[in-house]
C-alpha cells in the first residue's frame, strides 16, 4: 500500500483520509537543499524514530529507534560522507537536531529522498513528522500526533510514499 499526498493538506492511506501540512512552497520535482519545497514523486520510509522518554513505542510493523541526545541528520552540502543521513552530532557538520525541545520530532519517519545515490544539495532530512498547528514546514510532511499513531498501525517496511 501507499501513503498519497493528494494536496498540500491531504494525506490518504487505504480509507483513512488526513488533514497535514507540506513544504512552505510546495511540492517540487526540482527539490534543492533550503528551498521549503516537499519533494514530488514516489519514494520508500525509513524505520521510525521517536522520544521513548516523552512516548512508549507505539503499535508498528516498521523497526523503532530510540531518539538519542546527539543523533543529527546531516543537512552540510559540503559533507559528501554525511549528506542527508544520520549522524552523531559534531560541531562542525551543520545538521537537524532529532532530539528536540518542542515536540516535532517525538515521532518521525524519513522519507528515503536522495538517500541512495545522494546528490549534495538535491535536498535532505525529509521527513514525516508531527505538527500541533498544520503550520507549513520546511520540506517535510507533519500530522497530527493522534493521526501519525493510527498511520504507523496501519503502514510496514513495504510501504511507500507518493506526493504529487
Amino acid at each position: 500500500m501507499t501513503i498519497i499526498i493528494k494536496n498540500k493538506e491531504t494525506l490518504i492511506f487505504d480509507k483513512f483520509e488526513f488533514r497535514c501540512s507540506i513544504g512552505k512552497n510546495g511540492i517540487s520535482k526540482n527539490k534543492i537543499e533550503g528551498d521549503k519545497k516537499t519533494p514530488r514523486g514516489t519514494f520508500k520510509i525509513g524505520n521510525l524514530y521517536f522520544r521513548k522518554d516523552r512516548n512508549k513505542k507505539p503499535d508498528t510493523k516498521i523497526q523503532c529507534i530510540p531518539i538519542l541526545k546527539n543523533m543529527g541528520w546531516c543537512d552540510d552540502i559540503r559533507d559528501e560522507k554525511n549528506y542527508n543521513k544520520l549522524i552523531k552530532i559534531k560541531k562542525k557538520i551543520n545538521h537537524e537536531k532529532l532530539y528536540r525541545r518542542d515536540k516535532k520530532y517525538d515521532y518521525l519517519i524519513p522519507i528515503n529522498y536522495n538517500s541512495k545515490k545522494r546528490i549534495l544539495g538535491k535536498g535532505s532530512a525529509i521527513f514525516i513528522h508531527l505538527t500541533e498547528n498544520y503550520k507549513t514546514t520546511l520540506g517535510c510532511i507533519a500530522l497530527k500526533k493522534n493521526d501519525f499513531l493510527i498511520l504507523l498501525k496501519l503502514i510496514n517496511k513495504k510501504t511507500k510514499i507518493k506526493i504529487y
